[in-house]
């Protein structure tokens, strides 16, 4: 009878530590469970906010491309209607030195406005450039913040 109740005690105590154990496995496991969804929810926001940047940037390049090449083609429409004014202007021209002059003055002209519209276009060109990667540049501030977060 005292090994009956030896054995029952034995028993009970390693049956107490096996369920002791198993709660403290079900609890840890739980609780990985439950970082490793809250980490997963994490990281589908900020793919969620990658997929916005990009439509956002889109859009701004699509708007963006539009406007330069408004610019261009108005550039380009006005340098043809000058160059054919200046044309008949020189056909017009009585003698060879008026002639001169007025082809000095066109090309002056034409290379003044060239200079003023490359340095419109190159401050477009910077303006798009800017406009474009900023919603990059807040998904790259939002990576390093996560990151942060991980690493503490």
């Amino acid at each position: 009878m005292a090994n009956a109740n030896t054995t029952a005690k034995m028993t009970k105590t390693a049956t107490e530590q096996v369920e002791a154990m198993t709660a403290g496995t079900q609890k840890a496991v739980t609780e990985q469970v439950e970082k490793l969804t809250k980490g997963m929810e994490g990281v589908t926001a900020f793919g969620q906010g990658n997929v916005e940047a990009l439509v956002k940037s889109s859009e701004l390049a699509v708007k963006a491309v539009e406007g330069l090449n408004s610019e261009i083609s108005a550039f380009s429409k006005k340098s043809f209607d000058e160059s054919v004014a200046a044309a008949k202007d020189l056909a017009s021209a009585k003698t060879v030195t008026e002639m001169m002059e007025k082809q000095t003055a066109f090309a002056q002209t034409a290379v003044e406005q060239f200079v003023a519209q490359s340095t419109k276009m190159n401050e477009m060109f910077a303006s798009v450039m800017k406009d474009v990667t900023a919603p990059w540049n807040a998904r790259v501030a939002a990576a390093n913040d996560m990151m942060k977060t991980f690493a503490a």
